[in-house]
């Protein structure tokens, strides 16, 4: 039984399918269908039982994620204790941040975390909030910053702010273009979105079902920077935060249109693994991340954002 094998296994069960499993994990569905049949006859049980919507945990495969779970745990406890021999007195933390919000609060956090705790070693991490939530249940982060996770109950979720969701587009409007949006409105724009592995998309297609509306999907595009450049050229259109294309639309290369009644929110949040040891210098880090995103609101510096 390969680790590699467990953790995919994981992949899986978290996702509830194999096939949007098999794209997170960037590997062809047939190959990951292989890895679990494999893991059901080294077992001798089915980990899994297939519906129309997906897959779920049999008994058996519920003991065996628990266990894979301990033992991923394991493994990254290992890992770190081999890491802190080589590290600074004092500990580490490592740190995972979307793009657009780490340009806004990575460096007030650095100047004010490296003044308190000046002997602990900081690691930053950027990612996705698909990718970043994976690596803190992977134990590869101690914090992170996540749009609209999901309520799991190994994650410890403190709400901080809300932003407003944007529609972007080039940067030359024609006169027929509106200037703000209704979520009605997406079903007339080819959209430039991020796969459906990505809670961005999750947040629009939720919206767009809940008012009736079939979105015109023109490409799927996991990456924002790409979006962004594609929008620009005139592609099509996309759906981002204010924070994700401040400096494009001050340089007008972009243009930036509210969505209006009702306002499309996502939520951002402090994240931490539940269950995990509350040291000092953690803890510390979690307080200093969650004042200086509340201190940016406030002072007008987050713009399209509210506190909770």
């Amino acid at each position: 039984m390969e680790f590699k094998h467990l953790r995919h296994f994981m992949r899986v069960a978290r996702a509830g399918s194999v096939s949007r499993a098999a794209q997170e994990l960037r590997l062809a569905q047939p190959a990951l269908s292989r890895q679990i049949r494999q893991l059901e006859r080294e077992l001798g049980v089915p980990l899994f039982t297939r519906h129309g919507r997906g897959v779920r945990l049999s008994p058996a495969g519920s003991l065996l994620l628990e266990r894979a779970e301990a033992i991923a745990h394991l493994v990254h406890q290992t890992r770190e204790e081999i890491k802190e021999d080589r590290a600074p007195q004092g500990g580490r933390l490592v740190l995972g941040v979307p793009p657009a919000a780490g340009r806004i609060l990575t460096p007030p956090f650095v100047a004010r975390f490296q003044q308190a705790w000046p002997q602990t070693a900081l690691h930053m991490v950027e990612g996705v909030t698909s990718s970043l939530q994976e690596w803190l249940l992977e134990k590869r982060l101690d914090i992170a910053i996540l749009h609209n996770p999901p309520h799991l109950e190994s994650l410890d979720i403190t709400p901080v702010l809300t932003e407003r969701m944007m529609v972007i587009g080039p940067p030359v409007r024609s006169k027929a273009q509106p200037r703000q949006f209704r979520i009605r409105d997406f079903a007339d724009l080819p959209l430039i979105l991020p796969s459906v592995a990505h809670n961005n998309r999750r947040l629009v297609e939720n919206a767009a079902l809940e008012h009736g509306v079939r979105l015109r999907i023109k490409l799927e595009v996991d990456s924002v920077a790409f979006a962004k450049a594609m929008v620009e050229e005139g592609l099509g259109y996309t759906i981002l935060t204010y924070a994700a294309v401040q400096d494009e639309v001050s340089r007008h290369r972009l243009r930036a249109y509210p969505i209006v009644r009702p306002a499309l929110l996502t939520m951002v949040n402090v994240v931490t693994l539940r269950g995990e040891p509350n040291l000092p210098h953690l803890r510390g880090g979690f307080d200093i991340l969650r004042d200086v995103c509340r201190e940016l609101v406030r002072d007008g510096e987050w713009v399209g954002t509210r506190l909770c």
